[in-house]
C-alpha cells in the first residue's frame, strides 16, 4: 500500500525582528518598513504552505533572508535598471525594490506557481517598480531590454551562473551574486568563463558589516 501523501506545510506567524535586526530593517528600508513586514508575513504563510520557503527558515527570514538581500542596495547606482534571475520568493528582487524605490527591478522566475506567488505579493504590496517575467534566464534577454545592473541568489555556481545573466547585459554592466564562504573558490573555478564573456574585473565584496551579525557575501563581475 502506498503511504499517506505528506501534508503540505502550514502556514506560520512572521518572526519579529530582535532589536538589531529592527535597527538594521529601520536603516534599510526607512518608511517602507511596514511594507517589509508585510512582505516577511507573506513568506511565513503562503510562501511557507506553496513550497516557495522552508518551514524552519521561518525564524530566520529577517537575517538570512530579508536583510541579508536588502543591504545588497548599496552597490546598485541610481536609478538603475535590475534584472533579478531565479527570483523565487523575490529573494532578492523584492528586498531591494522595498529597499530602493528608484530601482526598476524585472524579477525572472521560469516556474508557473512561483511566478503566480510574486504577482500576487507585487499587488498586495503596491510595488510599481517591479514587474514579474516567466521565463528562462537564457531566453529573457529581449524581452527584459535594457539592463544596467543583474542580481542572482542561490541559483548556481558562478561558473555556470555566468552564461545565463551576463548576455542581459548585452556588453555593459554588472552582475551583483550573493554568495557564501565558497565565493573565492568560485571565482577560481569561472576563469576562462569569465575571460570568454569579457568581463573586465571581478572582486568578493563583503556589505551590511555595520548592520547585520554576519555581513553579505557578493561576487561582481563587472563587463
Amino acid at each position: 500500500m502506498a503511504g499517506n501523501p505528506r501534508p503540505a506545510p502550514a502556514a506560520q506567524e512572521p518572526p519579529l525582528p530582535d532589536p538589531q535586526e529592527r535597527l538594521a530593517a529601520e536603516r534599510l528600508f526607512g518608511d517602507r518598513l511596514a511594507l517589509a513586514e508585510r512582505y516577511v508575513a507573506h513568506l511565513a504563510s503562503s510562501g511557507i504552505v506553496r513550497g516557495l520557503i522552508g518551514p524552519r527558515e521561518v525564524p530566520r527570514l529577517w537575517s538570512r533572508h530579508v536583510l541579508n538581500c536588502a543591504v545588497v542596495e548599496e552597490l546598485l547606482p541610481q536609478d538603475a535598471r535590475v534584472a533579478d534571475v531565479g527570483s523565487g520568493a523575490g529573494l532578492p528582487g523584492l528586498c531591494l525594490a522595498l529597499a530602493r524605490p528608484d530601482l526598476r527591478l524585472t524579477l525572472i522566475e521560469p516556474l508557473e506557481r512561483r511566478v503566480q506567488w510574486l504577482d500576487e505579493v507585487v499587488a498586495d504590496l503596491g510595488l510599481t517598480n517591479v514587474r514579474v517575467l516567466r521565463a528562462r534566464a537564457e531566453q529573457a534577454k529581449d524581452e527584459v531590454g535594457d539592463v544596467d545592473v543583474v542580481t542572482a541568489r542561490a541559483v548556481s555556481a558562478l561558473v555556470g551562473l555566468l552564461d545565463i545573466t551576463l548576455p542581459l547585459l548585452r556588453g555593459t554592466g554588472e552582475l551583483l551574486a550573493l554568495k557564501g564562504r565558497s565565493a573565492a573558490q568560485e571565482i577560481d573555478k569561472a576563469q576562462k568563463k569569465l575571460v570568454r564573456h569579457g568581463a573586465r574585473s571581478t572582486e568578493v565584496l563583503t556589505v551590511g558589516d555595520a548592520l547585520l551579525a554576519e555581513p553579505t557575501t557578493v561576487v561582481r563581475v563587472r563587463l
